[in-house]
């Protein structure tokens, strides 16, 4: 990564920017002009996003949605977030996705990141009204999922799916996921 933008930069940062500041290694979001700065995910973190990705990907192949993995996301004015995982109804491949073509959106909690995933993210992805939210929290040897869905301006669970369990969504992806299948 170039730390010199980073370190020089004077007042807030605005999305011309963010994007200014090209690709890095790092996975750098953009906060109401902060920058919020993550190393790349665990090893263990990776493999999960590829099986989720892979996974979304069969299940909405005919539905011609895309499945991203560390996309930006618009989320507002000066609010890019980069979730693990999104599931979109765009023909657009470019830099960005819009919060309106946004389907679902999905969180790998790791450590480090667990606040900003279970609570500002959350909200942050309700304000741009993304219907769906996937929660993947480490439990134990294996991983628990909790769907969350817009209820006005609010997520509310909607299903957990825990050891021996299969979480579906039958609108608007039509994809089951066996959390067994998750390392």
């Amino acid at each position: 990564m170039r730390a010199e933008p980073l370190g020089h930069h004077v007042g807030l940062w605005t999305e011309a920017d963010y994007f200014a500041l090209g690709e890095t290694p790092d996975r750098i979001e953009l906060l109401d002009g902060s920058l919020i700065v993550r190393p790349a995910p665990s090893k263990r973190h990776q493999l999960v996003s590829w099986e989720l990705v892979h996974s979304l990907r069969r299940a909405v192949r005919a539905q011609d949605l895309l499945v991203f993995e560390a996309v930006n996301v618009r989320l507002g004015v000066d609010r890019i977030a980069i979730p693990d995982v999104v599931v979109a109804d765009t023909d657009d491949v470019g830099t960005i996705v819009e919060p309106s073509e946004v389907l679902l959106v999905c969180e790998i909690v790791s450590p480090g990141n667990a606040a900003a995933d279970r609570l500002v993210k959350m909200q942050l992805y309700a304000i741009a009204r993304i219907p769906w939210y996937l929660l993947v929290e480490q439990d134990g040897d294996g991983h628990s999922l909790r769907l969350y869905r817009l209820d006005g301006e609010h997520y509310v669970e909607d299903q957990v799916a825990k050891a021996g369990e299969t979480l579906s969504i039958v609108e608007p992806l039509g994809w089951q996921l066996d959390r067994a299948t998750l390392r």
